[in-house]
């Protein structure tokens, strides 16, 4: 009997993707108040009072604004705050986060 070998050869891509960026929307709504927006763009994405107006102004002005440009699990966590402190001050805010293409 003969004896034979089989040899394999695997090639491993090493290559590290950047993980995928996505857009946190913020939705006008006829309740939440102005004051609020502003408060959680400063204090959730660290934005400074000028700049927290001005979105907020594109917001109320647009309907919607994108506020921050993140990577998924970040841009899903800051939604997640924003969304909470809206409900605990009675806020019917809406958060969306979608894909950055």
């Amino acid at each position: 009997m003969a004896n034979t070998e089989v040899e394999h050869q695997t090639t491993v891509d090493t290559t590290v993707k950047e993980p995928g960026l996505y857009k946190v929307i913020y939705v006008n709504d006829d309740t939440t108040s102005m004051e609020f927006v502003v408060q959680s763009l400063v204090e959730i994405f660290d934005y400074d009072e000028e700049v927290a107006y001005t979105i907020t102004y594109d917001i109320h002005e647009k309907g919607s604004a994108t506020v921050a440009v993140l990577p998924y699990e970040i841009a899903e966590q800051k939604g997640i705050e924003v969304t909470l402190s809206a409900r605990s001050k009675g806020y019917p805010l809406q958060i969306k986060i979608e894909p950055n293409e």
